[in-house]
């Protein structure tokens, strides 16, 4: 083990005398950028926790990091938000990880355990309040979005609205996520709240709803995973579920025309994904430097061509993904510290709503 690391320092060494000093094209994306870049060149590598390259665009961040920044090499792993903190966790007195990315719920409990840092990147104070920890120990970085993901050619009349869904003609056709079990079903159940004259303090509407639409028989089951593959082979009428499924669905994997993606007319839950830099990293102006640039306009706008929306509000979005991620006022953001606070509350109403337990 220690003559590996010996060895990969010495390349690393090699590398940095042979490594021409980096000139940008065009100005600095943020003040003092290049400086960070020069400092990062020294450190030469990031070590990025959970950024599995197949979710939320990050292989196409990594692409896009690696030509502006020669130099600074990535490392990174897709192991799961909780697992992630455990990581953290078990290697605290000596961290292997710069970056954490995860499901803000993570974010929080990574920040209680003192795993993180505070680093106020780009764009921090545009961010909403609900978005960040207020000392930067964690940031949203982008959102997944509760949507009606419907399959057109097994539903007739595609569903706009919440009220839509507890039509009789819905019957047997909805699948969601066990709010019990998955972090998405807590996020629908909040987002049928908002939908329903709830709000963050108040998710019993979210509950009662999801009651009903199952006592008018029009929810086909609830499922422990996501559903995405049964999706796709035609198995489900309407999902539940996130926006960027249903995009990477449409656009990417295949079903065109036969999937309409709909945001609830009347509101929906806007599910926070964020990032930290970890405390006391082996790499930390490297991970400043990649923290910062995926909260640059520029990074924001590849999430979006992944399809998730940017957090940073106002950012102007590609050409290429504009038309496909319209403006959506009726999205709401989920304060993760209230919903964490929440989550018994939902689990032993949906089942009581739902399961008659």
């Amino acid at each position: 083990m220690n003559r590996h690391i010996g060895l990969g320092t010495a390349l690393l060494a090699v590398s940095l005398l042979t490594t021409p000093a980096f000139a940008f094209e065009g100005p600095e994306l943020y003040e003092g950028e290049q400086a960070l870049y020069d400092a990062a060149l020294e450190e030469g590598m990031i070590v990025s926790f959970d950024t599995g390259p197949t979710w939320a665009n990050w292989a196409a961040q990594f692409k896009a990091f690696k030509a502006r920044y020669p130099g600074v090499e990535m490392v990174y792993n897709d192991l799961g938000s909780a697992a992630t903190v455990v990581a953290l966790d078990k290697s605290k007195n000596r961290p292997q990880a710069d970056t954490a990315y995860y499901f803000a719920a993570s974010a929080l409990d990574a920040a209680s355990k003192g795993l993180v840092e505070d680093f106020k990147p780009v764009n921090f104070d545009k961010l909403p309040e609900a978005f960040r920890q207020e000392n930067g120990q964690w940031f949203t970085i982008h959102t997944l979005n509760v949507s009606f993901l419907v399959n057109t050619k097994l539903v007739e009349n595609v569903p706009e609205s919440w009220a839509d869904l507890l039509k009789p003609e819905y019957k047997n056709a909805i699948v969601y996520q066990d709010p019990r079990s998955t972090g998405q079903g807590q996020v629908v159940t909040f987002a049928a709240a908002f939908g329903n004259g709830g709000d963050m303090d108040n998710v019993q509407p979210g509950i009662d709803y999801l009651g009903e639409l199952s006592k008018a028989g029009n929810v086909l089951r609830t499922v422990g995973t996501t559903p995405y593959a049964q999706f796709l082979k035609g198995e489900i009428p309407i999902w539940i579920g996130y926006e960027n499924d249903g995009l990477k669905a449409k656009y990417t994997d295949g079903m065109g025309d036969d999937i309409a993606v709909v945001m609830p007319k009347e509101a929906s839950a806007a599910a926070p994904y964020a990032i930290s830099l970890v405390k006391n990293g082996p790499n930390p102006n490297a991970g400043k430097l990649w923290l910062n640039f995926i909260m640059t306009e520029m990074g924001q706008g590849i999430f979006a061509e992944g399809y998730v929306r940017p957090s940073v509000p106002g950012v102007k979005l590609p050409e290429s993904v504009a038309d496909k991620l319209p403006d959506a006022p009726q999205l709401k953001p989920i304060d993760i510290v209230k919903a964490t606070s929440k989550k018994g509350e939902i689990d032993t109403g949906w089942a009581k709503a739902v399961l008659a337990q």
